[in-house]
């Protein structure tokens, strides 16, 4: 079937069909087990839901997800990855953006369309002021979808400071929120370690935060030992 002559009703059969057709009953199980809480997921593997997006994208992607449905974990991840893949910038996708971030209820999801929507590459300040609004949310993954979109594309020369305080600055109010800011502080270690040391030497994140900032650090295969161990001697003790 030729995804650019659906009519904007077939988007969403089409998209059943082949869920249908490539979920995996022990991908399912092994899927749940790594996303507790996560409902209505049919075990379709990630390549196959890129190849999917994929085709969304090249089709009428602006009403396939004007219409899209979001009644299973699948689902929910083609819009995001679609909504990257496809053709525009951010004033194109900001209202789709805004319509999908809070569908976001599981790391797989965050993670997973943070590495396709690269807005970030092409319109860096103005994406940048795009995200920071949601570093003040009292929504988990809507935290986290920042965090890891500056993760992802703002560790740089230009950017590394206000990296580290938009890391500082962000609401504290979850694990997977939590887990992103660590995540984020051992990436600006790896990249500019001299330059993150006296972020690591005093800031006000919470303890299991900075904490599982050092283990990142630590367990990374890229920062030298010497660096690590430099990294060590800031664990807080509790």
């Amino acid at each position: 079937m030729d995804i650019k002559k659906l009519n904007t009703n077939d988007y969403n059969n089409w998209i059943k069909e082949q869920l249908s057709l490539l979920a995996e009953p022990k991908f399912q199980q092994f899927t749940a087990k790594l996303l507790p809480g996560v409902t209505d997921i049919l075990g379709v593997r990630l390549p196959l839901l890129r190849q999917m997006a994929k085709q969304l994208a090249k089709g009428d992607w602006k009403a396939y997800l004007s219409h899209a449905l979001d009644s299973s974990y699948e689902e929910i991840m083609l819009q995001g990855m679609a909504l990257g893949y496809a053709k525009g910038g951010l004033q194109e996708k900001r209202g789709y953006l805004q319509a999908f971030i809070p569908k976001i209820n599981n790391w797989s999801v965050c993670d997973s369309a943070c590495s396709a929507i690269k807005l970030a590459e092409q319109q860096p300040e103005e994406f940048w002021d795009f995200l920071m609004p949601y570093l003040d949310s009292k929504k988990e993954f809507q935290v986290r979808f920042a965090l890891v979109q500056l993760l992802d594309y703002y560790v740089n020369e230009t950017y590394l400071g206000r990296v580290l305080d938009a890391v500082q600055q962000a609401g504290q109010g979850g694990y997977y929120a939590n887990m992103a800011q660590a995540w984020a502080v051992s990436i600006c270690y790896r990249e500019f370690p001299e330059e993150t040391l006296p972020f690591l030497k005093e800031n006000s994140l919470n303890d299991f935060t900075h904490n599982k900032a050092i283990q990142k650090i630590t367990e990374s295969l890229k920062v030298p030992e010497e660096k690590k161990e430099i990294a060590r001697r800031m664990k807080r003790q509790g």
